[in-house]
């Protein structure tokens, strides 16, 4: 029988034991018991090969939120039956094979932590078993990612979470768009940090530009980029210009882009492009090149948005005409933003269910 997780009972080594697709406030819940009544704890993530979340991510999301957790990590694509003697041991190899000491305690919430306790010559002790404390389930969030935020860390909410990108020559009102949007979908935006470095720069605007203000540019960007998708409220993050815009502003002011700057663009795309309609005035705000320049640079970004492969809209008009155009682009992006590759077990069941159907 499974001890109550309020027992007193404390052990020497204990084994928590998943795929964490996605890591989320239960198996949190359940590492933090273990590292409450064990003197070690090992968490184990195992996943399989077809998994869209890489290990590698995951086990940096475990390492974060559990430092003091001795985290390893295996791919095991053995099938998934829990009433199988012959897939339990496929399962016990890996399993085995990342334990340095013997297991005194297995933790889980599902039933499957009884019959792995007794491979192991453990105690099991199930924590939560169904869900009332800590009410969310992996199954549950790669259904609906934005109903169940709240169950996610900051690092794993960063990792989810889809940028769009406003965009444009000067005085096209991208920033006023960026804030109008982040209203709208009661997010958080990104300034541009170009602009902050221009403001503040040695020598002012008529020193000319060098190249490694751009590499610092790119640098500050996405690092304000990062931190932003750690806190958003919801899966979404507005983005007042990105890499590839800074890639244009380094070809208009020093000279044709580096390759590692190009490099550098394509490795950080966007979920979506907004680029802003130069058909309103200009207006000279004491930092723009003037009017003179506005028209082709605009051009310049459609050449540079139409030979990429992210889906990019121009917008035009009112403010709230462009948010009506940009909204309706980012509900589509959103609808169908978040894609999972099925886990085993459940491709196990859906075999079971309908053994002529089609490979998932």
């Amino acid at each position: 029988m499974p001890n109550a997780a309020a027992s007193p009972a404390r052990f020497r080594h204990g084994l928590v034991l998943g795929k964490f697709y996605p890591l989320h406030a239960g198996h949190s819940a359940l590492i933090r018991t273990a590292l409450a009544r064990c003197d070690a704890v090992t968490v184990q993530l195992l996943g399989a090969s077809q998994e869209s979340i890489p290990l590698s991510v995951r086990e940096q999301w475990l390492r974060e939120e559990h430092p003091t957790a001795r985290i390893r990590c295996a791919i095991d694509d053995a099938p998934v039956d829990f009433d199988s003697a012959d897939a339990w041991e496929e399962h016990m190899v890996p399993i085995r094979a990342l334990l340095d000491a013997p297991v005194d305690a297995v933790f889980s919430s599902d039933g499957y932590g009884a019959e792995l306790a007794l491979r192991l010559g453990a105690e099991w002790v199930q924590v939560d078993p169904h869900r009332r404390h800590t009410p969310v389930s992996g199954t549950a969030i790669r259904a609906d990612v934005p109903g169940h935020w709240w169950a996610l860390a900051p690092a794993v909410r960063a990792w989810l979470t889809p940028r769009v990108v406003v965009l444009g020559a000067e005085s096209t009102g991208s920033t006023t768009l960026a804030e109008a949007l982040a209203e709208h979908y009661d997010t958080l935006w990104v300034p541009e940090y170009g602009r902050e470095h221009s403001e503040t720069r040695a020598g002012g605007l008529e020193t000319p530009w060098r190249s490694d203000e751009f590499d610092l540019i790119v640098d500050r960007q996405i690092g304000w980029e990062n931190e932003y998708r750690r806190r958003v409220p919801r899966p979404l993050l507005i983005c007042d210009t990105d890499v590839l815009a800074t890639t244009l502003w380094h070809e208009r002011y020093v000279a044709p882009t580096p390759a590692a700057l190009r490099a550098r663009a394509a490795a950080h795309p966007p979920a979506l492009y907004l680029l802003t309609g130069d058909e309103i005035p200009f207006v000279q705000d004491g930092m723009r090149d003037g009017e003179h320049i506005r028209h082709a640079m605009q051009r310049r970004f459609r050449e540079t948005l139409a030979g990429q492969a992210v889906p990019w809209l121009e917008v035009t008009g009112s403010v709230p005409e462009r948010v009506a155009q940009s909204a309706a682009a980012i509900d589509r992006m959103l609808a169908d933003a978040f894609h999972f590759a099925l886990p085993l077990e459940q491709q196990a069941a859906l075999a079971l269910a309908d053994p002529a159907g089609p490979a998932r």
